[in-house]
């Protein structure tokens, strides 16, 4: 099923997109890239509520299967995705609607509390056919107005396919929620002191990279977090009524570094709902009248030529 047939565009995998999605939901939270996982990048994102985790997808095989420890009787939020492209936004649903007092807007908890009690598959078809819902996925990922499958560009390679999941703390158990499974899958009982699910969900997903071949980068980890502007404001207005410059100072700094990436975001954003195909034809015609486009579509295939060989050239290093 393609995504004019299911009513789901691509989502890029971007914490700008993410953070949109939930502000138009209604949900107090934002969305920001983890590039480590070590406990010192992880501590500074409490508090930390979910892991969103993209990857190259790979069918399972059997043997694997039956050592998943599902919960088929799991009381929390989870749907099965049943609708092409619609991964990435279940991923967000299926860690949001579990983090317990967690603030929404009314459209939303009104869809949670309409498929409360529903088996998986049935809450994935409600969730999938809310007009909202899908107007918010597709709002910063706008179809194209061109489809390669149209063009007579002769056979070509599967394209790989990539997949969102979800890890998150329910009730003492850290559990992964994929949209493709039956039932969430539990993971085991964490800690309370400590880290605490964060140290398992580091374990779980680093085996889960390491199934990949060294140096693979088909994968993406990003961390559903409380907004840390509303804290760090509070505590520059303490520190400043109670004259500690430096501190101030250092509590301002980090201000100014999260509403620059906030413009960042609201920047990419704007440019995800527009799309460029015209320009981009006005361009290349524009360089066609002038004389200049075979030169630079022959420079264009041998730039790509040269890419190609430097990344088959570290794949090959990769598997030494």
């Amino acid at each position: 099923m393609s995504d004019e047939e299911s009513g789901w565009h691509l989502t890029e995998s971007d914490p700008g997109v993410f953070t949109e999605l939930l502000k138009t939901l209604g949900v107090p939270l934002i969305v920001d890239d983890l590039y480590s996982l070590d406990p010192s990048t992880l501590a500074s994102l409490q508090p930390l509520h979910a892991l969103i985790f993209l990857f190259k997808w790979v069918a399972p095989a059997e043997s694997s299967e039956a050592s998943v420890d599902y919960d088929d009787a799991f009381e929390g939020f989870f749907a099965n995705q049943v609708v092409n492209n619609a991964c990435a936004t279940l991923a967000v649903l299926n860690g949001v609607c579990n983090i317990p007092g967690v603030g929404m807007g009314s459209e939303l908890r009104g869809l949670v509390d309409f498929t409360t009690g529903m088996d998986p598959q049935t809450r994935g078809l409600a969730i999938t056919s809310s007009e909202f819902l899908r107007e918010a996925h597709n709002s910063l990922s706008p179809p194209s107005a061109l489809s390669l499958a149209d063009l007579d560009l002769g056979p070509r390679d599967k394209e790989d396919a990539y997949h969102f999941i979800v890890y998150t703390p329910v009730n003492g158990v850290l559990y992964e929620l994929d949209g493709l499974k039956r039932s969430p899958v539990r993971h085991g009982v964490f800690p309370s002191t400590g880290e605490g699910w964060v140290a398992l969900a580091r374990d779980v997903i680093q085996k889960r990279i390491e199934t990949y071949p060294p140096g693979s980068l088909h994968f993406n980890l990003q961390a559903i977090r409380t907004d840390p502007l509303p804290g760090l404001r509070r505590e520059l207005e303490a520190l400043q009524a109670g004259g500690h410059v430096n501190l101030a100072q250092q509590i301002l700094r980090q201000i100014s570094a999260e509403e620059d990436k906030r413009q960042r975001w609201a920047f990419e954003n704007s440019l995800r709902r527009h799309n460029p195909l015209g320009l981009i034809h006005a361009l290349l015609l524009g360089l066609a009248k002038a004389g200049g486009l075979e030169a630079a579509t022959t420079g264009a295939k041998e730039k790509m030529k040269e890419r190609i060989a430097k990344a088959r050239e570290e794949a090959a290093k990769g598997k030494k």
